[in-house]
């Protein structure tokens, strides 16, 4: 394990049973700041936890559905019970069934808006009255480049992702004594492509995942802007496949 000036923060992950979110729990698990991890495969995140404290690491689960608020309280409540504060929330759960508009997967729309923009305003409201009154703490909370530009059969998708870049720029302007961080990763390893059930949409998807990134290249992103000093905020970080649309 290795020590540095972030040592006794407290992250929590959503999301943290797979992609991103895992490799985020282990890359800081590693760099020896302490992890809560949640997600709802329960058994995914006893394994990661596990292994990361059979390494040398602080880590600590639950069970989690972001689009429950009271679930991201409870979760929330639980961390700062266990260590007394909390640091920094890493708003990284969501989906991407992507279709056409035309053919009215409208569960899915609503499943989509569920988790990527309720998700992320429940790990807000969840986090923010005790990171106020600590006087400190950061959100990181995960967009897309599907937040930048939006993409054929991904327009619902990529409305959650600008919304989720509007929200954490109005909290960042709205915030003296806490740091607000947007990552948008571009085509990443993960399980976030297995949610599109549109054929059609598939086979445009897999096209365009043709050149992706290890998820701890997002992991790493989101390292480094945790471990700036307290006076620096990164706002914005973009990481895609070299030579990526």
């Amino acid at each position: 394990m290795t020590t540095n000036k972030n040592i006794q923060k407290v992250v929590l992950i959503t999301g943290a049973s797979s992609g991103i979110g895992e490799a985020t729990a282990r890359l800081l698990a590693c760099k020896g700041l302490r992890v809560v991890l949640g997600a709802r495969r329960t058994d995914r995140l006893e394994a990661i936890a596990s292994e990361i404290r059979d390494k040398g690491g602080v880590a600590e689960y639950r069970t989690l559905d972001v689009t429950n608020l009271e679930q991201m309280q409870a979760f929330v409540e639980f961390a700062k019970n266990k260590f007394d504060r909390i640091d920094v929330m890493v708003n990284n759960a969501g989906v991407m069934p992507l279709s056409k508009l035309e053919v009215l997967k409208i569960d899915e729309w609503n499943r989509t808006i569920d988790v990527n923009i309720r998700g992320v305003l429940h790990g807000i409201a969840a986090a923010l009255p005790i990171f106020k009154q600590q006087q400190s703490g950061q959100f990181v909370n995960l967009s897309s480049i599907g937040g930048h530009a939006v993409f054929p059969t991904a327009a619902v998708y990529c409305a959650t992702k600008f919304a989720v870049w509007a929200i954490s720029e109005g909290l960042r302007q709205e915030s003296t004594d806490i740091r607000v961080t947007t990552i948008s990763p571009g085509t990443t390893q993960s399980e976030l492509a297995s949610t599109t059930t549109d054929a059609q949409a598939a086979q445009w998807l897999e096209a365009f995942r043709e050149l992706v990134i290890p998820a701890d290249a997002i992991a790493r992103a989101i390292a480094f802007a945790i471990e700036q000093p307290e006076d620096v905020d990164v706002n914005e970080i973009v990481v895609r496949p070299s030579g990526h649309s």
